[in-house]
């Protein structure tokens, strides 16, 4: 393995270094995806409640009642786990961060985090970060959108399931939604030791994937005892073998590494990807160097068209690609703005119904729910965002360039969007690109780099290789720690108090993020300007050198062509040979599989 993953390392040096140096815009952009994808290795951890998760969680870091078990854990809460001395600090809606002495307390109690910072000497933590997302089973689809959310950013998924049944409908459905976003499961199943048909349960969890959610049919699973683990540590140290080994605990800790291991090959295979295709352009360049050696006047005068029919478009229609611009960007704003108005309207119904048949006395739970909604809105407003402005940046090249020229053109218009995007001034009252709101109404409002739940725990979400790359900053949501205590002033158990909290909470979320939504676009219309001009006067400058590649072969003699020919050739060929090089370490580098011995 380590063998490979220096491979790998050697082969994108390698490729990154050539595409710099016959491309540095191309270059910079992978130069920069590297960077954001070779990023601590992070599990992260989803389970209905009861499952076992907590406890399995406990056994793996061999660390008894650190992760808070049967306990009514706050669904809104992220805790994540990390290297380091023992400690933990709470991430409050607003931003700040308090110290945290009694983690159950701050994990099911009223003083709710929106994510909780773990940090302890357990050694499987040297190799790879664990997020777990206590109660966010397929039950609830707030909780279900927040935690597919983290999936998304992670290096792999460990999916928790028990020997008691097999998977529930909302379990497979929850894993149908990952199987779109995540490359690398596991699956734990956990209370083996309790029930003896755990195998017969294993075989049909597996025939449900297969019907279900294919794409994991062929993952590994990996029984285990979190309570033969604990009670393992509790032994002597001669005595904890046995046990040790009955919990089977160590198979799956052992997996995790080797998927984490495994986790950053998968990251370098994925730049080598994007860097195939920035491959793939060079050779067609060359290739059309190849064709500019022969001096086919029917080939020159095609290009010299090519280039008088984009330099009289860019003085006759720039006016028109503006105008397209500001139209599908007031459309996509229009659009958004509407999903976000139809969001919270069917929040404030539902929660108008539950209000009505609630007990007096179980509306102090309310709070919580609506926490948990307004963060589930902004991650799929934050999906949104990134869905239509990559739709309005594709509409607009697609007026601009023909297929050919756009997919060349790429490259240069993602670095220059990123660019723009990243070095615009920060608004008032924002630090990194970060913007928090504390309404009067308790609502906590962030937008930007560290914005998202997940977003500083887990690094930036995956870019897929090619195509229109927009960043989109994240945003998050949620209630201040101000709306907890003015429901607690004036709500008490009065319905028509708790209806007036909440109409007055989402209209002020409704108001914070059209705002937002507002100012993305207007950042988005100004960055993809900027982008489709320099685009075009790059692919101007493309032409002019091929123009004068025909014309300095129409110049030289047939021995001078040849030479030129043969160059660009040899030049082709060098650049197809990194190609097939690439294309056999992808083979190899997808070859890898953490399994259990039984399964082997």
């Amino acid at each position: 393995m380590t063998a490979q993953r220096g491979e790998l390392e050697r082969v994108v040096d390698a490729v990154l270094a050539f595409v710099r140096r016959e491309d540095p815009d191309a270059g910079a952009e992978l130069a920069d995806l590297r960077r954001t994808r070779v990023t601590r290795p992070s599990i992260v951890l989803v389970g209905e409640t009861k499952r076992g998760k907590s406890s399995l969680l406990n056994a793996l870091l061999g660390v008894p009642g650190l992760s808070p078990v049967d306990a009514a854990v706050a669904t809104s809460t992220y805790l994540h786990f990390a290297p380091g001395a023992a400690a933990a600090r709470a991430v409050l809606p607003g931003g700040e961060t308090v110290d945290v002495h009694d983690l159950a307390d701050w994990a099911t109690g009223e003083r709710r985090a929106r994510r909780i910072e773990v940090t302890h000497p357990a050694p499987l933590l040297r190799y790879v970060s664990l997020l777990d997302t206590p109660g966010v089973g397929g039950l609830d689809p707030a909780h279900t959108t927040v935690a597919l959310d983290a999936v998304d950013r992670a290096t792999a998924l460990l999916f928790v399931a028990d020997a008691s049944a097999p998977l529930s409908q909302p379990e497979l459905t929850f894993l149908v939604a990952a199987s779109e976003r995540v490359n690398n499961v596991v699956f734990a199943l956990t209370k083996v030791d309790a029930f003896g048909g755990w195998r017969r349960i294993r075989d049909d969890n597996q025939a449900l994937l297969r019907a279900h959610a294919p794409r994991f049919a062929a993952a590994p699973w990996f029984p285990v005892s979190a309570r033969l683990a604990e009670l393992a540590l509790a032994q002597p140290p001669a005595e904890q073998s046995t046990l040790a080994d009955a919990s089977q605990i160590a198979a799956l800790q052992h997996a995790l590494i080797d998927l984490a291991g495994r986790g950053h090959q998968l990251q370098l295979a994925n730049v080598l990807r994007s860097a195939r295709g920035e491959l793939a352009r060079l050779a067609a360049a060359a290739q059309a160097r190849v064709t500019a050696a022969e001096a086919d006047p029917e080939q020159q005068a095609k290009v010299r068209a090519d280039r008088a029919a984009l330099a009289a478009r860019k003085r006759t229609e720039s006016r028109h690609w503006s105008l397209l611009l500001s139209s599908e960007t007031q459309r996509a704003r229009t659009e958004v703005v509407g999903k976000l108005r139809t969001r919270v309207a069917a929040v404030q119904q539902d929660f108008s119904t539950r209000i009505d048949a609630a007990r007096r006395d179980t509306l102090a739970a309310l709070p919580q729910d609506v926490d948990a909604e307004l963060q589930a809105v902004a991650v799929a407003l934050s999906q949104d965002l990134r869905d239509t402005f990559r739709q309005v940046g594709e509409t607009v090249l697609a007026e601009v360039f023909d297929d050919a020229d756009r997919e060349q053109m790429l490259t240069g218009v993602n670095a220059t969007l990123r660019h723009t995007l990243e070095s615009a001034q920060p608004r008032d009252g924002a630090s990194d690109n970060v913007l928090i709101a504390l309404s009067a109404g308790g609502i906590a409002f962030m937008a930007g780099r560290g914005a998202m739940l997940g977003a500083s725990v887990l690094g930036a979400g995956g870019l897929a290789a090619g195509g229109l790359l927009i960043p989109v900053a994240g945003i998050g949501l949620g209630l201040a720690a101000g709306g907890y205590v003015l429901y607690r002033r004036r709500v008490q158990t009065d319905r028509q108090q708790a209806r007036v909290w909440l109409r007055e909470v989402l209209a002020e979320a409704r108001a914070a993020l059209s705002d937002e939504i507002s100012y993305r676009f207007t950042d988005l219309q100004y960055a993809l300007s900027v982008a489709v001009d320099d685009a075009v006067e790059r692919r101007l400058r493309e032409l002019d050198q091929n123009i004068a590649d025909i014309d300095a072969a129409a110049a030289s003699d047939a021995a001078g062509r040849a030479r030129r020919r043969a160059a660009a050739q040899k030049e082709r060929d060098s650049i197809r040979t990194r190609i097939t090089q690439v294309d056999e370490v992808l083979t190899r580098a997808a070859a890898l599989t953490p399994t259990p011995k039984e399964q082997r």
